[in-house]
């Protein structure tokens, strides 16, 4: 196998290319570029990260971050829609109440009574009686 060392490779990635932009039908050089592999890689990586830091600019500073699920970064709107759905349950927990007694005294109304009633014995101590 062999082995590469590091100023072979460091020869190889200064050598200068030309690249030569052509006209097919008459030969004519349109452009003409001079360039070498690390120029190339640099220009490349460069254009990657502008790329990824215009995304990342696009996304936090539009409106966008908010169609991103889980991105919720803003902590007094998680904590407000917190206490909405707290309220929320809270309502239908009283509608659910509401609705059970409108239901009962309609039956009421009705005549239906069979209620249950408490027959529960309760045990009430007496007054004690002062004699003064």
């Amino acid at each position: 196998m062999v082995k590469l060392d590091a100023g072979s490779t460091l020869k190889r990635l200064r050598n200068r290319y030309r690249l030569v932009v052509m006209n097919d039908d008459t030969y004519e050089e349109v452009v003409t570029f001079k360039l070498s592999r690390l120029s190339v890689y640099v220009m490349l990586s460069t254009i990657f990260v502008v790329l990824v830091g215009l995304t990342v600019a696009l996304i936090v500073f539009t409106p966008l971050k908010y169609y991103i699920p889980g991105a919720s970064t803003d902590y007094k709107s998680a904590m407000e829609l917190r206490q909405l759905k707290y309220r929320v349950d809270e309502a239908e927990k009283q509608n659910a109440y509401k609705a059970q007694y409108i239901e009962g005294i309609k039956k009421a109304m009705a005549g239906n009574t069979t209620v249950l009633l408490d027959t529960t014995k309760l045990n009430v101590p007496k007054a004690e009686l002062s004699n003064d």
